[in-house]
């Protein structure tokens, strides 16, 4: 039996822009994809702490050490800058496997996304 559990998790960081005629998905500053064990193009939960938003988009790598966390495409409706969010990946792992599974959770500097 497989089952899907946290495999990685950005908490709480700062929306720092909106594009929302870019085709789509979030950028993420390099260094938070690093630490997160995020890679480009991943499939991504993101959880807006102050509207309650919940959506599903695609990561791309942002510049590094930018703090940039931008929602593009239609996304962008719902945040806001300054906005605080949640970014989720999760994985299929065999039952037993995920017992034993260790998920990559960073907490970032809200004020500036940054790792310190």
């Amino acid at each position: 039996m497989n089952i899907e559990v946290v495999k990685s998790k950005i908490h709480r960081v700062r929306i720092t822009g909106s594009d929302l005629n870019y085709i789509g998905s979030i950028t993420i500053d390099e260094d938070l994809m690093d630490a997160a064990n995020i890679i480009e193009g991943e499939k991504v939960h993101i959880v807006n702490i102050n509207n309650g938003e919940r959506l599903i988009t695609y990561a791309i790598k942002g510049e590094r050490q930018s703090g940039d966390i931008v929602l593009n495409g239609p996304a962008a409706r719902k945040v806001a800058k300054d906005d605080i969010i949640i970014i989720i990946s999760y994985a299929m792992l065999e039952f037993e496997e995920a017992k034993l599974f260790k998920p990559s959770i960073i907490f970032p500097n809200e004020k500036d996304n940054s790792l310190t």
